[in-house]
């Protein structure tokens, strides 16, 4: 197969030239080897691992994570339990920050349905703006 260009491969994997070498860097990727101009010569493969880490990070995968998911599918023959563990954190934290966000909109929209579109000084945004002890639901 041919290899191709760091930029091709940005291209191809949806992936920006300065963070494939990034990863390349923290050892997500390995280092490809170097055409005679001494520039990166990545493999199809090259490209899959860069597709599998660009996915992973569009959901949330934190990069320690990713770098076991890595090993895991590297070794395809050992049990899944691991991937199933880590998946199923950051689904846990999902559904912590869709529970935190939901209750931020319910907040909001209290703030702004309290508004009589009068003047600030009586303006309900700026009231429970200025007086954390008029939310809805405190924060801590």
């Amino acid at each position: 197969m041919k290899k191709i260009t760091i930029g091709e491969a940005a291209r191809q994997s949806g992936v920006k030239v300065p963070t494939i070498r990034y990863y390349e860097g923290i050892g997500l990727l390995s280092a490809p080897s170097r055409s005679e101009g001494n520039q990166r010569s990545y493999e199809p493969s090259d490209l899959n691992r860069l597709t599998f880490i660009r996915h992973a990070r569009e959901l949330g995968f934190e990069i320690d994570a990713i770098r076991t998911l890595l090993q895991l599918q590297d070794d395809p023959y050992q049990s899944c339990a691991s991937a199933d563990a880590i998946a199923k954190a950051r689904l846990i934290e999902v559904e912590q920050r869709i529970r935190s966000l939901n209750a931020l909109k319910a907040e909001l929209e209290q703030m702004v349905e309290g508004c009589g579109h009068g003047r600030v000084d009586q303006c309900r945004v700026i009231e429970v703006l200025a007086d954390h002890g008029k939310c809805v639901h405190p924060h801590h």
